[in-house]
Formats: C-alpha cells, structure tokens, sequence
C-alpha cells in the first residue's frame, strides 16, 4: 500500500467518524455519504472510493469504533453482502 493510499483511508475513517458525529446517536450513514465527503471532484468519481470506504468501515468495526448493518441489524463485516449501513457502537 502507498503512502497515498493510507492517508486517503484514514481520510476516509475520519469522515465516517465525523459523518456520524453529526447525527442522531441512533443514526446510520452509508459508505457512500464517505466516498461522497472526501471526493473532491463534481461528478461521480466517488463511486471509486465505495470499496475504499467499506474496508474503512471494517477497520473502524475492528477498532471497536462503529457497527455494520444490514436490515437494522449487525452484521459480521466479513459476512456482509450487498448494501451496508454503518453506525456507532451501542
């Protein structure tokens, strides 16, 4: 992994982290509200940093930080298939 490369994923951690801070306790976010928050361009070249910000969740779930969902309920970040939504931990 490049240097670049790390810092776009912690870039992408820390907007998860803020994403969530912002709302509701109970709140959830998609990766792509990430992918969107740290795209600097005006179109959809977010849509390449999607897998980026899954991984980041997976990350941020290993650290005890955030819970991955699906149908409300957690789901294993390994065992996840399909959309996902992220919210902290209860």
């Amino acid at each position: 992994m490049t240097d670049s490369e790390r810092r776009a994923d912690r870039h992408l951690e820390r907007a998860i982290l803020e994403l969530l801070e912002s709302r509701a306790p109970t709140a959830t976010i998609c990766p792509s509200d990430a992918a969107r928050a740290v795209y600097t361009g005006d179109d959809d070249g977010w849509r390449s940093l999607m897998e980026p910000a899954r991984r980041a969740a997976r990350r941020l779930v290993e650290a005890g930080e955030v819970e991955i969902t699906q149908g409300g309920r957690v789901v294993e970040p390994a065992k996840a298939r399909g959309p996902i939504r992220i919210r902290r931990v209860r």
